[in-house]
């Protein structure tokens, strides 16, 4: 087994290697980054970070953001099949729950932690209320394809039609083969 000193701390090289392991196994197995961290309680964004410092493939990064979603998880099967790198969706309960759980300085960090990670990539799906939406691309550099599912504010949970999404990210395919 290697150690490795670090001033007054012994690292052991074998359990970095078996966490980091873990986390990109539960990620192949379509756990959020999210749900990894909080499972094994580490920082979302260092998953985030790792995913990005070993990523490999070029081209067309595709990520989908959208509340609130009565029928989340069905989308969220859609894009884990379509290969849709990174998906954050939520129901309206979700949504509170995400808010009323932070302090207003933990979410802003958290925010600011969700723009940066969607910034990476070159198509943002956005799905949400028209005000979401616009503020979405006021803040992302890339291609936005924005999924109006009401008008600002949203107090309950939208379905969705799953065709949509399958069209969209058949546009996007058919857009990277030209």
């Amino acid at each position: 087994m290697d150690f490795i000193r670090i001033q007054d701390k012994i690292i052991s090289w074998q359990k970095i290697e078996n966490s980091l392991q873990k986390i990109l196994q539960m990620r192949a197995r379509g756990f959020s980054q999210q749900e990894v961290a909080d499972r094994l309680n580490i920082d979302r964004t260092f998953i985030s970070r790792l995913e990005g410092l070993g990523e490999l493939r070029k081209g067309q990064s595709i990520a989908c953001f959208g509340f609130p979603l009565s029928n989340k998880e069905e989308i969220q099967s859609i894009l884990e099949k379509e290969g849709v790198e990174y998906s954050l969706l939520m129901t309206e309960q979700e949504r509170q729950d995400f808010i009323n759980k932070r302090s207003g300085k933990e979410l802003l960090n958290v925010l600011m932690d969700l723009i940066a990670d969607a910034r990476r990539y070159d198509v943002v799906i956005c799905i949400g209320s028209d005000e979401r939406i616009k503020l979405m691309e006021g803040v992302l550099d890339g291609q936005i394809i924005s999924v109006e599912i009401g008008t600002s504010p949203i107090t309950e949970d939208k379905w969705l039609d799953p065709a949509v999404i399958r069209e969209i990210l058949r546009s996007i395919r058919t857009a990277r083969l030209k």
